[in-house]
Protein backbone atom coordinates (compact mmCIF):
# COMPACT_ATOMS: atom_id res chain seq x y z
CA UNK A 1 0.00 0.00 0.00
CA UNK A 2 1.73 3.24 -1.10
CA UNK A 3 0.44 6.18 1.22
CA UNK A 4 1.04 10.14 0.61
CA UNK A 5 1.51 12.76 3.22
CA UNK A 6 2.20 16.74 2.11
CA UNK A 7 1.09 19.64 3.19
CA UNK A 8 -0.20 22.68 0.39
CA UNK A 9 -0.91 26.71 1.62
CA UNK A 10 -4.10 28.09 1.86
CA UNK A 11 -4.06 31.18 -0.05
CA UNK A 12 -5.91 34.37 -1.40
CA UNK A 13 -5.83 34.92 1.22
CA UNK A 14 -3.33 33.04 2.76
CA UNK A 15 -4.63 31.59 6.31
CA UNK A 16 -3.05 28.47 7.22
CA UNK A 17 -2.11 24.94 5.57
CA UNK A 18 -4.23 22.22 4.72
CA UNK A 19 -1.99 19.08 5.72
CA UNK A 20 -3.36 16.09 3.79
CA UNK A 21 -2.52 12.01 3.85
CA UNK A 22 -4.24 10.29 0.89
CA UNK A 23 -4.13 6.26 -0.06
CA UNK A 24 -5.58 5.77 -3.52
CA UNK A 25 -8.62 8.47 -4.31
CA UNK A 26 -9.18 8.37 -0.36
CA UNK A 27 -8.03 11.77 1.75
CA UNK A 28 -7.53 12.50 5.28
CA UNK A 29 -6.97 16.05 5.71
CA UNK A 30 -6.39 19.03 8.32
CA UNK A 31 -5.57 22.16 9.00
CA UNK A 32 -4.73 22.24 13.08
CA UNK A 33 -3.18 18.73 13.23
CA UNK A 34 -6.43 17.84 15.79
CA UNK A 35 -9.63 17.69 13.73
CA UNK A 36 -9.14 15.04 10.24
CA UNK A 37 -12.27 15.19 7.96
CA UNK A 38 -11.94 11.89 5.98
CA UNK A 39 -13.23 12.39 1.94
CA UNK A 40 -12.95 9.29 -0.63
CA UNK A 41 -13.65 10.27 -4.08
CA UNK A 42 -15.34 7.56 -6.88
CA UNK A 43 -12.39 6.58 -9.19
CA UNK A 44 -14.79 4.98 -11.26
CA UNK A 45 -16.29 7.70 -12.93
CA UNK A 46 -16.72 8.35 -16.53
CA UNK A 47 -12.85 10.40 -17.12
CA UNK A 48 -14.29 12.77 -19.92
CA UNK A 49 -16.73 13.83 -17.66
CA UNK A 50 -15.97 13.33 -14.13
CA UNK A 51 -19.60 13.47 -13.41
CA UNK A 52 -21.35 10.68 -12.15
CA UNK A 53 -23.76 8.33 -14.00
CA UNK A 54 -27.16 7.95 -13.04
CA UNK A 55 -26.95 5.77 -9.66
CA UNK A 56 -23.57 6.70 -8.83
CA UNK A 57 -22.09 8.27 -5.69
CA UNK A 58 -19.33 10.74 -6.97
CA UNK A 59 -17.99 11.38 -3.17
CA UNK A 60 -18.57 10.33 -0.11
CA UNK A 61 -17.28 12.07 3.42
CA UNK A 62 -16.43 8.88 5.71
CA UNK A 63 -16.51 11.04 8.84
CA UNK A 64 -14.27 13.26 11.27
CA UNK A 65 -11.82 11.83 13.28
CA UNK A 66 -10.01 12.99 16.33
CA UNK A 67 -7.20 11.10 18.81
CA UNK A 68 -9.93 12.31 21.72
CA UNK A 69 -13.52 11.47 20.17
CA UNK A 70 -12.50 9.36 17.64
CA UNK A 71 -14.80 8.25 14.62
CA UNK A 72 -17.92 10.06 13.41
CA UNK A 73 -19.04 8.57 10.69
CA UNK A 74 -20.25 10.21 7.27
CA UNK A 75 -23.91 9.41 5.62
CA UNK A 76 -24.10 5.79 4.75
CA UNK A 77 -25.65 4.89 1.49
CA UNK A 78 -27.17 1.37 0.09
CA UNK A 79 -24.74 1.20 -3.35
CA UNK A 80 -21.86 -0.97 -4.42
CA UNK A 81 -20.08 2.42 -5.28
CA UNK A 82 -20.69 3.10 -1.82
CA UNK A 83 -18.97 0.16 -0.50
CA UNK A 84 -16.21 0.18 -2.75
CA UNK A 85 -15.18 3.67 -1.74
CA UNK A 86 -15.96 2.96 2.43
CA UNK A 87 -13.31 0.15 2.21
CA UNK A 88 -10.84 2.84 0.76
CA UNK A 89 -11.96 5.34 4.00
CA UNK A 90 -11.57 2.09 6.05
CA UNK A 91 -7.61 1.80 5.41
CA UNK A 92 -6.94 5.32 5.24
CA UNK A 93 -8.17 5.56 8.80
CA UNK A 94 -6.00 2.75 10.15
CA UNK A 95 -3.04 4.67 8.75
CA UNK A 96 -4.18 7.96 10.08
CA UNK A 97 -4.69 6.68 13.66
CA UNK A 98 -0.93 5.12 13.54
CA UNK A 99 0.26 8.30 11.77
CA UNK A 100 -1.54 11.37 12.55
CA UNK A 101 1.30 12.47 14.93
CA UNK A 102 3.75 13.09 12.68
CA UNK A 103 2.85 16.15 11.70
CA UNK A 104 3.73 18.76 9.74
CA UNK A 105 3.98 16.89 6.98
CA UNK A 106 6.34 18.51 4.46
CA UNK A 107 5.15 21.50 1.84
CA UNK A 108 4.83 19.82 -1.74
CA UNK A 109 2.70 22.74 -3.59
CA UNK A 110 6.12 23.82 -5.34
CA UNK A 111 4.12 25.69 -8.13
CA UNK A 112 3.22 29.31 -7.72
CA UNK A 113 0.70 31.76 -9.33
CA UNK A 114 2.05 35.11 -8.78
CA UNK A 115 0.30 38.49 -9.31
CA UNK A 116 2.47 40.67 -11.48
CA UNK A 117 3.49 44.33 -10.59
CA UNK A 118 4.36 47.24 -13.47
CA UNK A 119 6.99 45.82 -14.15
CA UNK A 120 5.70 42.07 -14.36
CA UNK A 121 7.53 41.18 -10.97
CA UNK A 122 6.23 38.70 -8.19
CA UNK A 123 3.95 40.72 -6.53
CA UNK A 124 1.30 39.03 -4.37
CA UNK A 125 0.80 35.04 -4.31
CA UNK A 126 -2.55 33.82 -5.42
CA UNK A 127 -2.54 30.64 -5.78
CA UNK A 128 -0.30 27.08 -5.85
CA UNK A 129 -0.76 23.38 -7.07
CA UNK A 130 1.27 20.22 -6.22
CA UNK A 131 2.25 19.43 -9.88
CA UNK A 132 1.76 20.85 -13.53
CA UNK A 133 -1.49 18.81 -14.38
CA UNK A 134 -3.13 21.49 -11.12
CA UNK A 135 -2.24 24.84 -12.85
CA UNK A 136 -5.71 26.50 -13.17
CA UNK A 137 -5.66 29.14 -15.62
CA UNK A 138 -9.24 30.94 -14.72
CA UNK A 139 -8.76 32.28 -11.69
CA UNK A 140 -9.70 35.59 -11.25
CA UNK A 141 -6.14 37.94 -11.42
CA UNK A 142 -7.14 39.87 -8.06
CA UNK A 143 -5.31 39.41 -4.52
CA UNK A 144 -7.60 39.85 -1.03
CA UNK A 145 -6.52 40.35 2.19
CA UNK A 146 -9.77 38.20 3.16
CA UNK A 147 -13.24 38.29 5.75
CA UNK A 148 -11.20 37.53 8.34
CA UNK A 149 -8.88 40.85 8.07
CA UNK A 150 -11.99 43.00 6.88
CA UNK A 151 -13.21 41.79 10.25
CA UNK A 152 -10.49 41.97 12.85
CA UNK A 153 -7.00 43.16 11.30
CA UNK A 154 -6.42 47.00 12.08
CA UNK A 155 -3.71 49.31 11.94
CA UNK A 156 -2.61 52.75 13.52
CA UNK A 157 -0.97 53.64 9.80
CA UNK A 158 -4.36 53.98 8.63
CA UNK A 159 -4.43 57.56 10.20
CA UNK A 160 -1.43 58.68 8.00
CA UNK A 161 -3.33 56.94 4.87
CA UNK A 162 -6.74 58.63 5.07
CA UNK A 163 -6.26 61.48 8.02
CA UNK A 164 -9.52 62.63 6.75
CA UNK A 165 -11.78 59.80 6.27
CA UNK A 166 -14.93 59.76 8.63
CA UNK A 167 -15.38 56.97 9.65
CA UNK A 168 -11.74 55.13 9.11
CA UNK A 169 -11.82 52.67 5.80
CA UNK A 170 -11.19 49.63 6.77
CA UNK A 171 -7.41 48.36 6.69
CA UNK A 172 -8.56 45.37 5.17
CA UNK A 173 -10.50 46.51 2.40
CA UNK A 174 -7.76 49.15 1.95
CA UNK A 175 -4.94 46.74 1.33
CA UNK A 176 -6.65 44.79 -1.03
CA UNK A 177 -7.69 47.57 -3.34
CA UNK A 178 -4.10 49.19 -2.71
CA UNK A 179 -1.93 46.02 -4.01
CA UNK A 180 -4.65 45.09 -6.89
CA UNK A 181 -3.87 48.74 -8.18
CA UNK A 182 -0.16 48.14 -8.35
CA UNK A 183 -0.68 45.30 -10.37
CA UNK A 184 0.11 46.03 -14.12
CA UNK A 185 -2.75 47.09 -16.48
CA UNK A 186 -4.41 44.79 -17.84
CA UNK A 187 -3.77 42.76 -14.31
CA UNK A 188 -1.53 39.53 -15.44
CA UNK A 189 -0.57 36.43 -13.31
CA UNK A 190 2.18 33.78 -13.76
CA UNK A 191 2.86 30.58 -12.86
CA UNK A 192 6.69 29.48 -11.20
CA UNK A 193 8.18 26.32 -10.43
CA UNK A 194 9.97 26.77 -7.81
CA UNK A 195 13.19 25.16 -6.80
CA UNK A 196 14.99 24.15 -3.82
CA UNK A 197 17.41 27.13 -3.78
CA UNK A 198 14.06 29.47 -4.53
CA UNK A 199 14.59 30.29 -8.06
CA UNK A 200 11.51 29.95 -9.74
CA UNK A 201 10.85 29.19 -13.27
CA UNK A 202 8.27 31.24 -15.55
CA UNK A 203 5.43 28.74 -16.74
CA UNK A 204 1.93 30.11 -18.47
CA UNK A 205 0.11 32.60 -17.11
CA UNK A 206 -2.90 34.60 -16.97
CA UNK A 207 -2.94 37.78 -19.08
CA UNK A 208 0.59 36.91 -19.44
CA UNK A 209 2.85 39.17 -21.36
CA UNK A 210 4.54 38.13 -25.01
CA UNK A 211 7.99 36.33 -23.93
CA UNK A 212 7.92 36.37 -19.86
CA UNK A 213 7.71 32.15 -20.33
CA UNK A 214 10.71 30.02 -19.69
CA UNK A 215 12.39 33.17 -17.65
CA UNK A 216 14.04 32.38 -14.35
CA UNK A 217 13.67 34.56 -11.18
CA UNK A 218 16.33 34.20 -8.35
CA UNK A 219 14.40 33.89 -4.93
CA UNK A 220 15.06 37.26 -4.27
CA UNK A 221 12.01 38.27 -6.16
CA UNK A 222 9.81 36.07 -4.73
CA UNK A 223 8.36 37.78 -1.50
CA UNK A 224 8.85 35.35 1.65
CA UNK A 225 5.64 36.52 2.99
CA UNK A 226 3.82 36.14 -0.52
CA UNK A 227 3.10 39.87 -0.41
CA UNK A 228 5.74 42.91 -1.70
CA UNK A 229 7.43 44.99 0.68
CA UNK A 230 9.69 46.91 -1.42
CA UNK A 231 8.82 49.49 -3.06
CA UNK A 232 6.10 51.30 -1.28
CA UNK A 233 5.76 55.10 0.34
CA UNK A 234 6.44 54.95 4.24
CA UNK A 235 2.91 54.73 5.05
CA UNK A 236 1.88 51.61 2.70
CA UNK A 237 5.17 50.01 4.20
CA UNK A 238 4.06 50.50 7.59
CA UNK A 239 0.25 48.72 6.91
CA UNK A 240 1.88 45.72 4.64
CA UNK A 241 4.19 45.37 7.75
CA UNK A 242 1.01 45.36 10.08
CA UNK A 243 -0.81 43.11 8.10
CA UNK A 244 1.94 40.72 8.09
CA UNK A 245 2.67 41.07 12.10
CA UNK A 246 -1.06 40.00 11.81
CA UNK A 247 -0.80 37.11 9.90
CA UNK A 248 2.06 35.68 12.03
CA UNK A 249 -0.16 33.06 13.76
CA UNK A 250 -0.63 31.43 10.40
CA UNK A 251 3.14 32.31 8.59
CA UNK A 252 4.74 30.39 11.99
CA UNK A 253 3.31 27.09 9.84
CA UNK A 254 5.50 27.85 6.95
CA UNK A 255 9.75 27.22 7.32
CA UNK A 256 11.83 30.02 8.10
CA UNK A 257 15.08 31.04 8.88
CA UNK A 258 15.31 31.78 12.75
CA UNK A 259 15.84 35.49 12.95
CA UNK A 260 12.26 35.97 10.72
CA UNK A 261 11.14 33.18 12.83
CA UNK A 262 11.59 34.40 16.11
CA UNK A 263 9.84 38.22 14.92
CA UNK A 264 7.12 36.09 14.15
CA UNK A 265 6.78 34.77 17.10
CA UNK A 266 6.50 37.58 18.90
CA UNK A 267 4.10 39.00 16.84
CA UNK A 268 1.85 36.10 17.75
CA UNK A 269 1.89 36.32 21.23
CA UNK A 270 -1.16 39.00 20.70
CA UNK A 271 -3.03 36.83 19.02
CA UNK A 272 -2.77 33.33 21.92
CA UNK A 273 -6.23 31.98 20.25
CA UNK A 274 -4.88 31.89 17.32
CA UNK A 275 -1.59 30.11 17.85
CA UNK A 276 -2.89 27.83 20.46
CA UNK A 277 -5.49 26.16 17.43
CA UNK A 278 -2.22 26.27 15.09
CA UNK A 279 1.12 25.43 17.39
CA UNK A 280 1.07 21.57 16.39
CA UNK A 281 2.09 22.66 12.78
CA UNK A 282 4.48 24.67 13.31
CA UNK A 283 7.97 23.20 12.67
CA UNK A 284 10.00 24.64 14.69
CA UNK A 285 9.98 27.28 17.96
CA UNK A 286 12.51 29.80 18.14
CA UNK A 287 11.46 30.59 22.06
CA UNK A 288 10.29 27.47 23.87
CA UNK A 289 8.22 29.73 26.41
CA UNK A 290 6.05 30.77 22.96
CA UNK A 291 3.76 28.07 22.63
CA UNK A 292 3.42 26.87 26.18
CA UNK A 293 2.73 30.74 27.32
CA UNK A 294 0.61 31.45 24.43
CA UNK A 295 -2.13 28.39 25.54
CA UNK A 296 -2.08 29.77 28.53
CA UNK A 297 -3.22 32.74 27.75
CA UNK A 298 -5.94 30.97 25.26
CA UNK A 299 -7.36 29.26 28.25
CA UNK A 300 -7.86 32.29 30.28
CA UNK A 301 -9.33 34.49 26.82
CA UNK A 302 -11.74 31.34 26.14
CA UNK A 303 -13.13 31.59 29.81
CA UNK A 304 -13.50 35.21 29.27
CA UNK A 305 -14.71 35.26 26.06
CA UNK A 306 -16.67 32.04 25.52
CA UNK A 307 -18.27 32.88 21.86
CA UNK A 308 -16.60 31.12 18.81
CA UNK A 309 -14.98 33.04 16.07
CA UNK A 310 -16.54 32.82 12.81
CA UNK A 311 -15.45 30.52 9.93
CA UNK A 312 -12.67 32.05 7.93
CA UNK A 313 -13.02 32.62 4.02
CA UNK A 314 -9.67 30.86 3.16
CA UNK A 315 -10.43 28.30 4.88
CA UNK A 316 -12.91 27.01 2.65
CA UNK A 317 -11.85 23.99 0.20
CA UNK A 318 -15.05 22.33 -1.20
CA UNK A 319 -14.55 19.34 1.09
CA UNK A 320 -12.99 20.94 4.67
CA UNK A 321 -15.84 21.43 7.19
CA UNK A 322 -13.41 22.62 9.89
CA UNK A 323 -13.54 22.15 13.65
CA UNK A 324 -17.50 21.20 14.75
CA UNK A 325 -15.89 20.46 18.07
CA UNK A 326 -13.72 22.75 20.44
CA UNK A 327 -11.38 20.00 21.78
CA UNK A 328 -7.57 21.02 23.04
Amino acid sequence: MVFEQYAQRLLNPFRGAMHTLRYESAEAVTVDGVHWDIYVTNSTLIPASGRARHGQISEIRYGTWSQTAGLRRGRLYPSDDFRRMEALGAILLEHLTRVHQQVPFAFKDRFELWLLDHAAQPLALLDSALDKNALRFDLAIDWRAGIAARERFQSPGMAALQPDAAPAPNAGDYLTGYINARAGRPAAAQWFQRENDGRGTGLGGINLPAGLEHRTLSSAAFPPLFLATTGHDAPHQKLIEDFHAWQAPWLLLLPFDTDTRRTLEQQARRQALMVDQQHRLYPASVDASFIPAARVEAVVRRSQQPPEQKPDDALAPFYIELNQDNEN
